[in-house]
């Protein structure tokens, strides 16, 4: 176990004294975050210094910088040789922010002590704006989830209208938008090479603005897609509906096209992402030396939440394809996963067990869906003409290889370390992988052998699933499998947790009000999810995100692939009274409940869920 205190230059600076300290005069780099700095792969500011720090770059972090005082933080060390970066830190600031009814949280899990009020709304135009003003002439590169899912004409919940892409208003350079590492070697050896800040213009998976009377960079090995304007989408729903399905599907592309958008006098250019990283590639960001740790500044102000959740968790890979159409994971981690060699992890794994306070269990060996490590595509050919923005709906993708024993290699391995007493997975699994399949495919790739070490060696008590729904008919807009999957992978749960002697539970999640839902939908859920024992705690209301589809459908009301319309749910009462099925076992609900499906002629149902009540 690591006992003695850590020297301060172990960590990135982000004071003028440890600037010092490591003999810099300037610095080459300056990152702004709206997060606290945790030096953790986990967490994006740390991965994106480290990677400039393994260039021979100094860089600094800035984190949760004042922006209301004198703006002394966004001073404090000066004017950069190369450029500010800007994230509004792991999660978009208006989702950290406020809750699905547009109400201040109470906390801030990526701040010490979970203290709220340490970031701006909109943190990545506010951060860009100060600079911008105090140093004009310094370029500003902006990126992580905020700039990324904002990159192009956009919903925004909050202010209940769409906005043109983040850089127009932020007044930023250039912006990198999905995971960073690649975007940013290539610009770091650009500008190694003495290329203008100003010429960045053809690397991958960067977006800027460009005055409408200049020409497009060249690229001979790019395609060109112009999409609706911005105007022409703020007059026009069906037009903005449309746009969408166009950047999900270049998103999701291994070869994309640039895409163009108008905005006012200036031409947005968002040039295609790089494939997807290599092993090799992955390896490299997760192997930089972090200490793993907080910044000891925070010492005194209480632990980070969203740290004390991952501190002893291993991601084995990035991406999801699945595709939902609430989820932004594959729109700004990708649809293709990568996954890290094996090597990578258990040099992660012997990291943590001697970390202080370690004590023998490894919290998750996960990602963003617990069990995709390794899975892509048999035939890599089929997969750069694909345009499906999920590979597992309607059906399972013939050409996806779902393969579970890479996982189980590494599970079993884990086990094994003499310094780990029990390996967990509490990130949630995809069920559908694992049900509803062929014998022969079932055995072929080893879902009951999966299921079975998971459940018996690696869950905690509690499995967490994602059905999200009991509708059919609002499962397909989500595109997520029918329910009668779920009854059947509860069937094998209850069958192996009774053979093995063993009392857990499936943690179920389920949203309310997403498009295509109604009450009648909702009193369906709660009873048929009643009958099978549950009372349901894993919940939440919808809230609509940049860059989903289901965010597209709420403000147009019409699905961008169909152009039809979809009924949804837009009123703060209509929100609620959908959420309050979920809690129909709460007596202050009951009566409500009742009236509205008796209102409903669904005295049946009524009865159904809440018990008969004897008629006069």
């Amino acid at each position: 176990m690591t006992t003695q205190p850590r020297p301060l230059t172990d960590w990135l600076p982000i004071t003028p004294q440890e600037v010092e300290a490591r003999g810099w005069q300037a610095l080459d780099v300056i990152l702004i975050s709206g997060d606290a700095y945790v030096d953790h792969p986990a967490f994006g500011s740390a991965v994106i210094g480290r990677l400039i720090e393994s260039k021979g770059l100094r860089i600094a972090i800035v984190p949760q910088p004042n922006w209301r005082d004198d703006l002394r933080d966004f001073k404090k060390f000066g004017r950069p040789e190369l450029f500010f970066g800007v994230t509004a830190g792991c999660m978009d600031s208006m989702v950290n922010k406020y809750t699905a009814n547009k109400r201040l949280r109470s906390n801030d899990a990526y701040t010490p002590g979970g203290q709220a009020g340490f970031r701006p709304d909109y943190a990545t135009t506010v951060y860009s704006r100060i600079l911008k003003q105090l140093y004009p002439d310094v370029p500003v590169l902006i990126g992580g989830i905020e700039a990324s899912l904002r990159r192009v004409t956009h919903y925004d919940y909050w202010s209940d209208q769409l906005k043109p892409g983040v850089l127009l208003d932020s007044g930023a350079d250039l912006l990198v938008y999905g995971m960073g590492e690649q975007p940013l070697a290539h610009i770091l050896a650009l500008l190694d090479k003495g290329v203008p800040f100003a010429s960045l213009r053809t690397v991958p998976q960067t977006a800027f603005l460009l005055p409408s009377s200049q020409p497009l960079p060249k690229n001979k090995h790019w395609q060109t897609f112009q999409l609706a304007s911005h105007q022409v989408c703020c007059e026009d729903k069906r037009a903005f509906a449309r746009n969408f399905k166009y950047i999900e599907q270049e998103s999701n592309k291994q070869y994309a096209r640039r895409l163009l958008q108008s905005i006012g006098n200036t031409t947005l250019v968002i040039n295609p992402p790089y494939p997807t990283m290599t092993e090799q590639e992955i390896d490299a960001s997760f192997d930089l030396p972090y200490t793993r740790l907080p910044h000891p500044k925070y010492r005194k102000r209480g632990p980070i939440p969203a740290y004390e959740m991952i501190k002893f968790s291993v991601t084995l890979h990035r991406g999801c394809f699945c595709g939902c159409s609430f989820c932004t994971i594959s729109a700004h981690q990708g649809k293709m996963i990568a996954s890290r060699s094996k090597t990578s992890i258990m040099k992660e794994v012997d990291a943590i067990t001697r970390m202080a306070g370690f004590k023998g269990y490894i919290s998750d060996l996960g990602g963003p869906s617990g069990n995709m490590y390794r899975m892509k595509g048999k035939d890599q050919r089929i997969c750069d003409r694909c345009v499906s923005p999920s590979c597992i709906f309607p059906t399972v993708c013939y050409n996806l290889d779902t393969n579970h024993r890479p996982m189980l290699d590494i599970y079993q391995t884990v086990a094994a370390h003499p310094g780990v007493k029990k390996a967990y997975v509490s990130s949630g699994i995809r069920y559908d992988l694992l049900v509803g399949r062929s014998k022969k495919e079932a055995q072929a790739n080893g879902y009951d052998e999966y299921l079975r070490q998971l459940m018996t060696r690696h869950v905690p008590g509690r499995l967490k699933v994602a059905p999200e729904h009991t509708s059919d008919k609002v499962l397909k807009l989500m595109r997520k499998p029918s329910f009668k999957l779920f009854y059947k992978f509860k069937e094998k749960f209850d069958a192996i947790s009774a053979q093995a002697g063993l009392k857990q539970q499936i943690v179920p999640y389920f949203i309310s009000s997403h498009p295509g839902c109604d009450l009648e939908d909702m009193a369906h859920l709660a009873a048929e999810t009643k009958e099978l024992g549950f009372e349901l705690e894993q919940v939440q209301d919808f809230t609509p995100t940049p860059m989903t589809v289901a965010t597209v459908i709420y403000y147009s009301g019409l699905h961008p692939y169909t152009l039809k319309p979809v009924a949804t749910a837009r009123t703060p009462q209509e929100k609620r009274q959908q959420h309050r099925f979920f809690f129909w076992y709460k007596r202050e609900h009951r009566a409500w409940i009742r009236q509205v499906l008796e209102q409903r002629k669904m005295r049946q149902l009524a009865d159904r869920l809440l018990g008969r009540v004897p008629r006069p």
